[in-house]
């Protein structure tokens, strides 16, 4: 297999920021750390990665410029997976399908936490018009307020692009465990534990937060091809939506998590679609995140 293991020493730069990112890495030993505009003088550490932990792999699932520097700290080994034997990687460790798509569903829970939470301070910066809760909430992100007055600060609404190409190659395959649903049938229902994900091969859903309530809310409508669901199946926490067949023959393919290594085999598309579908929605709660931030810095000054 054409992957490579790799050592560096403390403050090896092993990929960096505005770079094309061909190769994706798994850390196997020592710590790295993820930086901001590192090297500068608006230099900021945005996290570090642990061993078994894997970086670098967005840059790879949708050919973007790399986001970030990551250097060594310490001695380090890793193993670095160039984009073109991603398919033969999992092809012999199917296992790691999963692991990846954790991954991207951990970061995605802890960054949807850190919006919410910018989301709520800016509410009451608007309302109380007062520099307090920006205080304190920077006070928490500091990191984050050095990097949003950094001169390099560059905030661009991510494309999905890439993720409509990989929508329409999977649009002429069937679905390999599907259902039917007629209008108004409910998919899942806020409180269910996801133990699956879905491809929505045809019709539309409607993803709602307090469905059939007073105050309910339509978040999403869902068309064709597209996954919606995964999140709950990668963290294994309730649902905390409700999704629901908006007209009728709308039909869906089920996936569970133990399904994938098996889907891999038979659609490859299908597992680069939901692979990419993660990144995507990474980056957009990234940019809403920070698009927060930015108008709770620029209101208060």
């Amino acid at each position: 297999m054409s992957t490579f293991e790799k050592t560096f020493v403390d403050g090896d730069v092993i990929i960096r920021e505005g770079d094309s990112g061909n190769t994706f890495f798994q850390l196997l030993e020592g710590n790295v750390a993820v930086f901001k505009n590192y090297g500068q003088a608006d230099e900021v550490q945005v996290a570090v990665i642990e061993p078994g932990q894997y970086f670098g792999e967005m840059a790879v699932i949708e050919t973007y410029p790399r986001s970030s520097t990551v250097v060594a700290t310490g001695d380090v080994k890793v193993v670095e997976i160039p984009a073109e034997a991603l398919n033969e990687y999992f092809t012999q460790n199917p296992d790691k399908i999963l692991a990846i798509m954790e991954v991207f569903g951990s970061r995605i829970k802890k960054m949807t936490e850190d919006c919410n939470e910018a989301k709520k301070a800016l509410d009451d910066v608007r309302r109380t018009n007062s520099r307090d809760k920006y205080l304190g909430f920077f006070a928490q992100m500091a990191q984050q307020s050095i990097y949003l007055t950094s001169k390099n600060f560059r905030l661009e609404r991510p494309s999905a692009e890439e993720l409509r190409a990989a929508s329409n190659l999977v649009s002429s395959q069937s679905a390999n465990d599907g259902e039917t649903y007629n209008y108004g049938t409910i998919i899942f229902k806020d409180g269910d534990i996801g133990k699956c994900m879905y491809i929505l091969h045809s019709g539309k859903v409607g993803i709602y937060s307090k469905y059939g309530q007073v105050d309910e809310l339509k978040l999403q409508e869902v068309e064709p091809v597209a996954c919606f669901g995964e999140m709950e199946m990668l963290t294994g926490e309730g649902r905390d939506t409700t999704a629901v067949a908006e007209v009728g023959d709308t039909r869906v393919e089920i996936i569970r998590a133990e399904d994938l290594p098996g889907l891999f085999q038979t659609s490859p598309a299908k597992v680069d679609m939901i692979l990419k579908n993660l990144s995507y929605r990474l980056r957009s709660i990234t940019y809403d995140y920070f698009k927060a931030c930015q108008e709770i810095y620029e209101f208060s000054n």
